[in-house]
């Protein structure tokens, strides 16, 4: 059944290539002389490397229909709720560890920010006060025993006061939201000047520095395969390439249909991306 799916992929390859071939061509004045062996257009490249890869299925004596998954694909969030300020991405975007992607609006913090500090000035002469009752001096506060100091910011409010003001400022910097890893943008659920909410995703992240390719044998075919087992793999996109993987993962479980699911890690390449249908192959 895969080598039928398979031999449809190819043919339907074979077909777009062909059609797009037969198009005539608008007349020109002159026609360049064309060397032998040469293809008239571009349009014969992708028709043999069907036909190539056709061949190559044929002979290897294996091959099976896969698809090209991302290893990860990361959800960003935001830890607070505000509202969405500057938001630039799109579907696809690349976008680098660590780069700006989403900012948050800060008024309302940096408001609450310089109230906790004058909150927090405030506390810091009534701790001061304390102690002058105590008999110490303004200006030599500092001799006083630390367990009387200690008492003196709790009875003031001054350990509440330094502890929120803290805590503003540390939500203030999750207005900045950064890319976690470098990838591509794969969706998106956030618009701008939208509220931003806690555990909601605003948008995910595909990491496209690590492929791997998923396929099925079947259960008479395993043994051909083990952990480092090295693999062709061909996508219907682009067939003429051929990117070499090595086996990193067979399922423990047969399924009903009598299928074994096994996956390699690929190297990243311009070419692949996640959801690409693959062509499978066992290297000699």
């Amino acid at each position: 059944m895969n080598r039928s799916l398979l031999l449809i992929a190819l043919a339907a390859v074979l077909t777009a290539c062909q059609s797009r071939s037969s198009v005539p061509a608008a007349p020109v004045s002159e026609v360049s002389p064309v060397s032998e062996g040469s293809p008239v257009s571009g349009q014969e490249e992708p028709v043999a490397a069907a036909q190539n890869l056709q061949q190559t299925i044929e002979t290897e004596g294996f091959s099976s229909k896969g698809t090209i998954q991302a290893i990860m694909e990361v959800p960003v969030y935001s830890r607070i709720a505000e509202q969405i300020v500057s938001f630039d991405l799109v579907l696809g975007q690349r976008v680098r560890k660590g780069e700006v992607v989403v900012r948050l609006n800060q008024d309302v913090l940096l408001d609450k920010i310089n109230r906790n500090k004058a909150e927090l000035e405030k506390a810091d002469y009534e701790a001061q006060a304390i102690l002058m009752g105590q008999g110490y001096k303004r200006g030599n506060l500092d001799s006083a025993p630390e367990e009387l100091q200690r008492q003196a910011r709790v009875n003031s409010g001054y350990n509440t006061a330094k502890a929120s003001l803290q805590q503003l400022e540390r939500e203030l910097t999750f207005c900045t939201i950064t890319a976690p890893l470098t990838g591509a943008v794969s969706r998106i659920d956030a618009t701008l000047y939208s509220a931003a909410t806690p555990g909601v995703p605003l948008f995910y992240i595909v990491d496209t520095e690590h492929l791997k390719v998923c396929f099925d044998v079947l259960e008479n075919e395993l043994q051909k395969f083990k952990p480092g087992t090295l693999i062709r793999v061909y996508s219907v996109a682009y067939p003429a390439e051929a990117h070499e993987a090595r086996i990193t993962s067979i399922s423990p479980v047969v399924e009903k249909n009598g299928m074994v699911r096994l996956e390699a890690n690929l190297q990243p390449h311009p070419h692949l991306m996640p959801g690409m249908t693959a062509i499978v192959t066992k290297a000699q």
